[in-house]
């Protein structure tokens, strides 16, 4: 298999389709080896149109929404980023070269561990992984960039609480077999706005629970 020709074809016939034109996003895909975040068994299938099975039963997404995310977001050098949910690494990595720092937040061990030594094999040093669950998070923390890797069926108001002003949040959000990758921009303290961007289908993300149809 020629990797790079594989690369390419993913780039051109994949991924520019699909409204991914920021020559940044699509430079970085070049120069962050996808391949490099899957085991050897999986190295052929990374450039594929398709979800990957990692560990714990979680899937990493499928290149196209990678960079579409990447491309949305638009992380900046200054940039302080939380991704919930490590997937393979590949994601944060790719947004570590445009933003300052990433935090992952992890509520598995084992992807955690997995995200974690992708991360230093591949010799990224502004990436923490750490365990833990960011829907239930109490700390304080504030980030510009927020990433949800799985679907929630609605964007708890705790996690949007910890974008800065101007932060950006994406997400995937509803339920199976439609849902709506949304960018939710903090234009001010108490007002955010939303932009619809496309319709998809992703796996939930682990720790959300799925909210009851019954009401009373």
């Amino acid at each position: 298999m020629n990797i790079e020709q594989a690369r390419f074809n993913m780039i051109e016939q994949q991924i520019r389709p699909t409204n991914v034109t920021s020559l940044e996003v699509l430079g970085l895909l070049s120069t962050v080896k996808r391949e490099n975040f899957f085991p050897e068994s999986q190295k052929s299938l990374a450039f594929f149109d398709t979800s990957l099975p990692l560990v714990a039963g979680v899937s990493a997404l499928p290149p196209k929404l990678e960079a579409r995310i990447v491309q949305e977001v638009e992380a900046k050098s200054t940039d302080s980023v939380l991704v919930v949910g490590a997937d393979s690494g590949y994601l944060a990595a790719l947004l570590a070269h445009q933003a300052r720092h990433v935090t992952v937040m992890e509520a598995q061990a084992e992807l955690k561990e997995l995200a974690s030594q992708n991360i230093k094999k591949n010799g990224i040093t502004n990436v923490d992984v750490v365990l833990g669950d960011a829907l239930q998070n109490k700390a304080v923390a504030s980030f510009d960039v927020i990433v949800v890797t799985g679907s929630l069926e609605s964007i708890p108001a705790s996690l949007q609480e910890q974008l800065n002003v101007g932060g950006r949040l994406f997400a995937f959000v509803g339920k199976m077999p439609v849902m709506t990758a949304q960018l939710i921009t903090r234009e001010s303290e108490l007002f955010f706005n939303v932009k619809n961007l496309l319709e998809t289908s992703v796996v939930r993300l682990t720790q959300a629970a799925e909210e009851s149809s019954f009401r009373l």
